[in-house]
C-alpha cells in the first residue's frame, strides 16, 4: 500500500489550535519519510490537553505557524492520495480548520480512519482506542500522544491490516475529503 500518515496534537479543544502535527510517507508498504513538527496555536491551552500530550506553551513559544508547516507538508494532500488517520474525524477536523483559520484553502483527498477499519477487522477487542488496538497487533507505540509516535503505530496498524485482509477489504472504506 502507499498512503500518508498524519496526527495532530491540540492545545485545546478548539480544533483550531494544532501544538504539533507529524506525517510519515509509506511506500509499499515500507514507512520511507517522516516529519514532524511543534506549532504554535497563538491560543490558550487547556490543562487537560497539556496533561494528555505534554507540551506546554512554552515548548511552542518559538515554534512556526501552521501555515509555515503547511508549507513543508501540502504536496502531499492531492485528490488521489490516500491520508489516514487513527480517529481521521479528528485529524481532518484539525487540518480543515487549523486551515481556515489562517484563510487557506483546504485541500480534496482520499481519508481512511484506522479506527473504523479497527472497528470492523478486530470487533473483540473491548475499545479500539490506538494503544489497544497496537498493542493487540504488537506494534510499539513507543509515546501515545506523541504525534509522531502514533502516526507511526497507524500507519504499521493499516498495513498489518492490508496484509492481514487485503486491501480490497480496505478500500470499501475510503472517503472522499
Amino acid at each position: 500500500m502507499n498512503f500518508i500518515a498524519m496526527d495532530f496534537e491540540t492545545a485545546s479543544a478548539v480544533r483550531s489550535s494544532a501544538v504539533s502535527m507529524a506525517v510519515v510517507v509509506v511506500r509499499d508498504n515500507q514507512l520511507v519519510d517522516e516529519f514532524y513538527s511543534l506549532i504554535n496555536p497563538q491560543t490558550t491551552f487547556n490543562p487537560r490537553n497539556i496533561q494528555i500530550h505534554g507540551i506546554q506553551p512554552a515548548d511552542v513559544v518559538d515554534a512556526p505557524l501552521f501555515p509555515d508547516v503547511w508549507q513543508q507538508i501540502k504536496q502531499f494532500y492531492t485528490p488521489d492520495q490516500l491520508v489516514i488517520a487513527h480517529n481521521a474525524p479528528f485529524d481532518n477536523g484539525v487540518l480543515r480548520a487549523t486551515l481556515d483559520h489562517y484563510g487557506v484553502a483546504a485541500p480534496h483527498y482520499l481519508s481512511l480512519d484506522t479506527v473504523r477499519t479497527s472497528r470492523r477487522f478486530y470487533p473483540e477487542l473491548p475499545n479500539h482506542r490506538l494503544n489497544t488496538v497496537s498493542s493487540a497487533l504488537g506494534i510499539d507505540l513507543l509515546h501515545h500522544h506523541n504525534a509522531l509516535d502514533d502516526t507511526v503505530a497507524a500507519a504499521q496498524i493499516l498495513v498489518t491490516q492490508a496484509e492481514q485482509f487485503g486491501v480490497d477489504q480496505i478500500k470499501p472504506l475510503v472517503k472522499v475529503i
